[in-house]
């Protein structure tokens, strides 16, 4: 399906739309409208029932402004950049790296260093997307991607609107560690938005500036913990590894997730783990399994911290996209926040059995550091604390030299021994502060919610009509069914489609209730919604002396049954969670109808 198509009718059919129109719009801003509200919501409850329920993890809510200081730990604040390039002409400022891809066919622009891409534009003669000038030698130059704002009145206290959801659970660990016990492996989820101030958004859905994000963050042992890899060790996946793609005819690697983490394929067993639950719920919700698959990132683009990343990459009007990642952090994001903050973010692990140990310690003599480093001396008593656990044998002098402070102000003490009273202790030890690392799989929602539509997306005939349909998936389709009379001067038909919309609404189902235009025709918008089954009310359920019964259409296939109303919201029910049209084609038996055409 064509991007404009796509667009087209998500606008028509009120699943998303630009912001603001109003007002002459906002770039990078959508708004969901009745059916993509519905089906995003109906995409978080898919996710959250597997990622949440079924892994036995919790559920937070975290602010979506924090404080400065949280992303100073996080690193945000020096390392979450774009490639930006300004028009000289006419001001336009654009993401470099996008332009570099557009004109050379290169997948991960965005991998490179600031000076080759600039090498790319000139070598490629890569001109403003907005007014055709040439940008060959225009700086490129990194752009922090932050919303600033102040908390409180006046100048108040610095802060950014969060870049991403997991920061909030991080930040949180010291208090979500004792929910859990102080017992480790758990996991934290969380729903909710993410800003990023784009450069140049693009893709309707793909890159925004507000935007949905589904984590998970798994806290583990890294000793200790392994996952439940027997669960999807036989699930199949389509790889593309960095080894593939950096040669010239590499290819996808089809496998399973067991094979792939006894390869050393996927570096981490965690990750190959997410992998698999993944893989299984991205068909459960309705992707497209031969239009994605699981790439591997380039060590150029994996984040300093991340021992093994990969993304889950959907193919969408031609482009290849990103829709997840799947992240081994390590304990990088806790130990900066441990360094930063005022509290801890460490677990006990406790031992088998108590043990034994040699401790090296240090009593330093405060009255005499006092008066001899006055503001320093705390920090020369932490730096003497560090440095006897580190490498006893520099207190084996008459002298005893540390360093505190950060960079260019970083200093240089020396300390009497004595005065740093260093000894040797024999303590017995129930066990030790770990950091544990963390796994993270992170979900885009509106990408993964754009990927279902333009995957859903089908056309074919019936009755000699040409017609469209989203085949989506039961559970995700925004509507559960839609309830007609076959005509509307029928007043028997109209008073039991009533009561049977009505019914069925209070069973739980969300239902729509069409009586304009003819039947054909309302199928026909329904279809094109992704309204899965079509319940219709016409003279042969109403009449004789059996019970009451309407007619039950399957979007895909336009087949029907006939089904006692008494058992109807039961077995819509049924479809919706997993239940086939063929099972209820067993057990009621197709009918023919001719209701596509029938007119009012």
């Amino acid at each position: 399906m064509a991007g404009a198509e796509l667009v087209e009718l998500a606008k028509r059919r009120g699943f998303f739309f630009g912001a603001n129109g109003a007002y002459g719009g906002t770039a990078g801003f959508y708004t969901f409208g009745p059916q993509g509200a519905a089906l995003k919501r109906n995409l978080e409850d898919a996710w959250r029932d597997r990622f949440t329920l079924r892994e036995g993890n919790r559920e937070i809510e975290a602010p979506t402004v924090m404080p400065e200081a949280v992303f100073e730990a996080s690193g945000h604040l020096e390392g979450f950049d774009d490639m930006l390039v300004e028009c000289g002409e006419c001001g336009e400022s654009h993401r470099a790296d996008h332009l570099v891809e557009d004109a050379t066919g290169i997948e991960d622009a965005e991998a490179l260093p600031g000076e080759e891409v600039e090498e790319l534009i000139r070598d490629h003669d890569v001109a403003c997307p907005s007014c055709g000038s040439p940008l060959a030698g225009r700086d490129v130059e990194d752009f922090n991607l932050m919303f600033a704002t102040d908390i409180g009145p006046g100048d108040g206290q610095p802060g950014y609107l969060r870049p991403e959801t997991a920061q909030g659970i991080f930040v949180e660990f010291p208090r979500l560690k004792e929910y859990a016990r102080g017992s480790l492996p758990f996991g934290i989820t969380q729903i909710g938005p993410a800003y990023r101030n784009e450069i140049s958004p693009r893709g309707g859905l793909l890159r925004l500036r507000e935007f949905t994000q589904a984590e998970l963050e798994q806290f583990i042992d890294p000793e200790a913990d392994e996952p439940p890899l027997d669960r999807v060790e036989d699930v199949e996946v389509r790889l593309y590894p960095a080894t593939a793609q950096d040669e010239e005819d590499g290819e996808y690697l089809d496998t399973t997730v067991g094979e792939a983490v006894a390869e050393g394929i996927i570096g981490s067993p965690w990750v190959g783990y997410y992998l698999g639950v993944a893989q299984e719920w991205y068909e459960r919700v309705g992707v497209d399994t031969d239009r994605f698959r699981f790439r591997q990132h380039l060590a150029g683009e994996r984040a300093h911290y991340a021992a093994d990343c990969w993304d889950a990459e959907s193919e969408v009007d031609g482009d290849w996209i990103e829709i997840a990642g799947f992240a081994y952090r390590g304990d990088y994001d806790l130990s900066k926040h441990d360094a930063y903050g005022d509290d801890s973010f460490t677990v006990f692990k406790r031992y088998d059995e108590p043990k034994t140990v040699e401790r090296a310690t240090v009593d330093p003599d405060m009255s005499v550091l006092g008066p001899e480093f006055g503001g320093d001396a705390a920090a020369v008593a932490e730096a003497l604390e560090t440095l006897a656990g580190r490498d006893p044998d520099a207190f084996e002098g008459e002298t005893v030299t540390v360093e505190v402070g950060e960079g260019d102000e970083r200093e240089t003490h020396e300390v009497d021994a004595d005065v740093a009273s260093f000894s040797i202790e024999t303590v017995t030890e129930s066990g030790e502060h770990i950091t544990p690392h963390v796994v993270e799989p992170s979900f885009g929602v509106g990408r993964t919610v754009q990927t279902l539509l333009a995957h859903a997306y089908e056309t074919d005939e019936v009755d000699g009509e040409e017609r469209t349909y989203l085949s989506l998936a039961p559970e995700i389709a925004p509507r559960d069914a839609a309830v007609f009379p076959l005509v509307t001067n029928d007043e028997p038909l109209t008073d039991l489609a009533d009561r049977v919309a009505s019914d069925l609404r209070a069973a739980g189902l969300a239902v729509a209730y069409d009586d304009s235009g003819s039947i054909g025709r309302r199928y026909r918008r329904q279809d094109e919604v992704g309204t899965p089954f079509c319940v219709t009310v016409d003279r042969d359920g109403v009449e004789g002396d059996g019970p009451e019964t309407v007619t039950v259409r399957e979007r895909d296939s336009a087949a029907q049954v006939r089904v006692p109303v008494a058992d109807l919201a039961d077995e819509l029910a049924a479809l919706r969670t997993g239940g086939t049209f063929d099972d209820l084609i067993d057990r009621y038996g197709s009918v023919d109808t001719d209701v596509e055409t029938t007119e009012n």
